[in-house]
């Protein structure tokens, strides 16, 4: 029986009273784009939750947080998992493989991939290709020689390329390599080959990023690209739709194959840097951890992500009805995501 008591806990069928969840406050790791919005909500359900203490928030970036929440279950792992892409089928073996076999993915809203400037920045817009030629370690196969954005067009202005942007560990990167760089390198008949016959060379081709100086490491504070735009004049970022809102004095948006990042283009999708923001809950904490399901029907209901919601004060562009709809049902419900259908 001793045994048997043990197995429980370690799957997480304990309830809050069992010493393995000897924790009553909630904690949520993951994305710098989806931080805002979840530290509103937290804001909110501690108000309407006094008894309860604060649910902690952490921004770690995406991947990063997917390892810590990946990493088990019980009090010592965390039971909200932000992230500004998709969970990743690498991801979701490590999970299972510690235990976290059910876990519920709800898509919050929408957001778009940004690129900014200062106000006073001679660049206006860019193509992706113009992207791809300025920030990629290997263009097509070749060695990036550009020093300024007019050596990767004629059309662009004689200012250096120093683009400030997310590492390795962020969702946003992974979005910066999978929106803005990828469909340009996939679209050489020669490097999309390479996708099967030799994946790692196709990928070091196509998401790559230079690291000469060119593109800059600028870690997990997206509120630190803001300072780095603002005191280096011609510099160019890469953070989520909210941080350009928010700071819409100071910095403007530049258009990616014509179009602006507005709310309106990302809620069409017409924007190309158009992306799903998500949220992934453990669902054994959800049962464990008071108060994870109230804070999850904070989130899920029109007065926080609708398009009249208080979340589009914070840059979040609400998601179609639709997907609103079903993801509501989800979050109620609790539904396990298959982890077969990811990539």
């Amino acid at each position: 029986m001793k045994k048997f008591a043990s197995a429980l806990l370690m799957v997480g069928v304990a309830v809050a009273a069992q010493p393995a969840f000897a924790r009553n406050n909630i904690r949520i790791v993951g994305s710098s784009t989806v931080y805002p919005f979840t530290k509103a909500v937290s804001e909110r359900f501690n108000q309407a939750n006094p008894r309860l203490p604060a649910p902690i928030v952490e921004s770690t970036g995406t991947g990063a947080g997917m390892k810590l929440f990946c990493a088990g279950v019980g009090a010592n792992f965390p039971d909200i998992e932000n992230a500004s892409r998709r969970m990743k089928a690498s991801e979701a073996k490590q999970c299972a493989a510690n235990g976290v076999t059910s876990v519920t993915e709800i898509q919050v809203g929408l957001d778009g991939l940004a690129l900014a400037t200062a106000k006073n920045s001679p660049l206006t817009g860019v193509s992706l290709r113009d992207v791809y030629m300025a920030i990629a370690k290997a263009p097509f196969g070749k060695p990036n020689t550009a020093k300024t954005w007019k050596d990767v067009n004629p059309k662009l202005p004689a200012i250096a390329i120093r683009v400030y942007g997310p590492p390795t560990t962020s969702g946003t990167r992974s979005s910066l390599e999978d929106l803005f760089m990828e469909p340009v390198c996939a679209s050489n008949a020669g490097v999309a080959a390479l996708k099967k016959s030799n994946e790692a060379k196709y990928n070091a081709i196509c998401k790559g990023v230079r690291e000469d100086g060119a593109y800059i490491n600028a870690g997990e504070n997206d509120n630190l690209i803001v300072q780095k735009l603002e005191a280096n004049a011609g510099t160019v970022g890469l953070f989520g739709y909210s941080y350009l809102e928010e700071n819409a004095s100071k910095l403007k948006g530049v258009s990616i194959n014509g179009v602006a990042p507005t709310y309106e283009t990302i809620s069409s999708f017409k924007y190309p840097g158009a992306r799903a923001l998500y949220i992934y809950v453990k669902n054994a904490h959800a049962q464990a951890i008071p108060g994870v399901r109230q804070f999850i029907a904070g989130y899920v209901n029109e007065a926080a992500w609708g398009p009249q919601g208080y979340l589009v004060r914070y840059g979040l562009v609400a998601s179609p009805a639709n997907v609103r709809a079903a993801a509501a049902k989800t979050a109620t419900t609790l539904t396990p995501l298959n982890f077969g259908v990811l990539k």
